[in-house]
């Protein structure tokens, strides 16, 4: 292999921000934070998502407002560009 060319792969530290659940697993992702656990140091990456918070792994399924948010769309914009205003007019 040539050198210089890849990317360090290492032990990273990712952070499920919405039940504050870490794991390590190695990658060759880039952070500036950094934390320790388990008496060592290493790179933080900060998640939305992981099996420990997904409603698929947890059985736990959040109601998502989709009719709230299309209608808040609709004031906003209106029937402009809108492919039902035109197949109704």
């Amino acid at each position: 292999m040539r050198k210089d060319i890849h990317p360090e792969y290492r032990d990273v530290v990712f952070q499920d921000m919405s039940c504050d659940f870490k794991f390590i697993t190695r990658s060759t992702i880039n952070s500036r934070e950094k934390i320790t656990f388990e008496g060592k140091e290493y790179p933080l990456i900060k998640i939305e998502v992981s099996a420990e918070s997904h409603p698929f792994y947890t059985g736990k399924h959040k109601i998502v407002d989709t009719a709230g948010r299309v209608e808040k769309f609709r004031q906003k914009f209106g029937a402009v560009g809108s492919k039902t205003a035109v197949a109704n007019g």
